[in-house]
């Protein structure tokens, strides 16, 4: 039933699709070239972003294509039509299932990257972020949308879609694109696929009577599968089908195995580790993140002069309704969610507040930490100032205005805010966890704290502040934050080795 299926599909790229393409694949057999990779992703920070997933999927590609010719497919969201320029329809992608078809746009990035856009207005041109509606409530059809996403990329990758290319392995991100692998997998195509885990606690989860709208098999209904406590899971189809796995850090990729953080998924991750197909490689942080030529910032400066951090502090004052003060700026630049900490930073105020310390916090998330917040900085006037929402602006200066960073996070797959506030000569304190704990040198770029709890938080928070009194620790510890290595060569380099790695094992299928 199911190879009927496809074949019936397949069947429709040859009849609505690229007459020359066989042509292509004849030329491209003489001719060497760089292999291709599709890196799909279902944000990107150019255009649209909606956490980290975001900034890695602006500069992962770009620190890729060095060494590959590399493109992004992305959904036409209105945020990426209104952006991107001009979008050239280079195909069309037909309906499958219940899926409706799509048409298949090109264009660039302003640095020339190419970008593959799914021309679907009826399942992308909507108000709202990339999951949710303008009220933070998921999409009903979230299902079908990210599908579409899934089969677009195996579809490409299977040499439809645009005529002049085709991709030789397909990165996937989270669970939007978790389908790719299975549907290249029920095809019977050996065309290598890597999945990367940028947050293992966000799974889409659907109802089991979803699967033949999404062309799903019922015998893939299984543990061995896509089936997830009665539920059918993209992230899990992905973790599954997926030739090699990735995430975000080296201790993520051990802590992910564990039933503590499997998030119900640790089983079938700790068989992809003992088999090798389980690797954590750190992200990188953007180049722009530097304070000697940041254009937000009110005053610039380096790890050698760090003087105009004042001139940023008093700036973050100023916005967020603060005292002015020589004493230790505190910064939250996060979402405001259980995962976070943030309960855990607004019981650490209180200790802040009374060493003479001051907060500023923005961010938004779960209403109950809003309003938390709220009458935290109403108790504390002029000491404690919120803003929610998100600005980038407001975001860099606080990272260069202040002392220290709070990230008690409960679990951080990789975390960039970290390495931002390094980089702007401010000290993260954080939890021992995850991409934290890879990045932090307890006592020398920051403070890290073992277990997520008030006690030993505020803890960490005293040891910052007897740092704050001796300005010669505070100045060399800021230095060897600030002096962290930076970019994403290193991170691309691992990936170029799971690439090839994965490459070599389809080869041999």
């Amino acid at each position: 039933m199911l190879e009927t299926l496809y074949s019936e599909a397949d069947a429709a790229f040859a009849t609505t699709n690229h007459v020359g393409l066989n042509q292509d694949r004849q030329t491209s057999i003489s001719v060497k070239r760089r292999q291709s990779i599709l890196f799909v992703t279902s944000e990107i920070a150019d255009y649209v972003k909606a956490g980290g997933l975001g900034e890695v999927s602006a500069a992962l590609p770009r620190a890729l294509r060095h060494h590959y010719d590399v493109r992004i497919l992305i959904p036409g969201y209105r945020q990426v039509l209104s952006q991107i320029g001009h979008i050239e329809e280079i195909g069309r992608l037909p309906s499958a299932f219940g899926i409706p078809s799509c048409g298949l746009g090109r264009g660039q990035t302003k640095d020339g990257l190419t970008v593959y856009v799914l021309l679907c207005p009826e399942l992308y041109e909507r108000d709202g972020s990339p999951y949710v509606d303008a009220l933070g409530v998921d999409w009903k059809d979230n299902d079908i949308r990210f599908a579409r996403l899934g089969l677009a990329a195996a579809d490409i990758a299977c040499g439809h879609g645009d005529a002049l290319w085709r991709a030789d392995l397909l990165h996937l991100n989270d669970w939007p694109s978790g389908l790719a692998a299975a549907y290249l997998t029920w095809r019977g195509q050996h065309i290598p696929t890597i999945l990367t885990i940028h947050n293992l606690a966000y799974q889409g989860l659907f109802e089991r009577d979803r699967l033949s709208s999404l062309g799903i098999p019922d015998a893939a209904f299984h543990i061995n599968g896509v089936e997830f406590y009665g539920k059918l899971s993209f992230l899990k189809a992905g973790i599954f089908y997926a030739s090699h796995i990735t995430t975000v850090s080296a201790t993520y990729a051990k802590e992910i195995t564990r039933p503590e953080f499997g998030c119900g998924l640790d089983g079938l991750l700790r068989t992809r580790a003992r088999q090798g197909r389980l690797d954590g490689i750190i992200n990188g942080s953007d180049p722009s993140w530097d304070p000697a030529k940041d254009p937000y910032l009110v005053s610039r400066f380096s790890a050698e002069n760090v003087r105009g951090k004042r001139a940023n502090a008093n700036n973050v004052r100023k916005n967020f309704g603060l005292a002015l003060s020589n004493g230790p700026l505190f910064a939250v630049v996060s979402r405001l969610v259980h995962q976070k900490g943030v309960d855990l930073a607004i019981s650490a105020a209180e200790t802040i507040v009374s060493q003479g310390g001051q907060i500023a916090v923005i961010g938004q998330g779960e209403p109950r930490f809003e309003a938390e917040l709220k009458a935290l900085a109403q108790r504390h006037p002029g000491s404690v100032g919120v803003k929610i929402g998100y600005d980038e602006g407001d975001a860099r200066r606080m990272y260069a205005g202040s002392d220290f960073l709070l990230m008690p996070s409960r679990f951080e797959p990789c975390g960039l805010s970290q390495m931002y506030a390094q980089r702007f000569g401010s000290l993260p304190i954080a939890h021992k966890t995850g991409g934290l704990a890879d990045t932090i040198e307890d006592g020398v770029t920051g403070f890290l704290f073992g277990e997520p709890c008030l006690y030993r938080f505020t803890d960490a928070i005293k040891r910052g502040l007897e740092t704050f009194r001796s300005r010669s620790r505070l100045s060399a510890m800021r230095r060897a934050a600030m002096s962290r290595p930076l970019g994403w060569d290193r991170s691309a380099t691992k990936y170029k080795d799971v690439y090839e790695r994965a490459c070599q094992v389809a080869a041999r299928a």
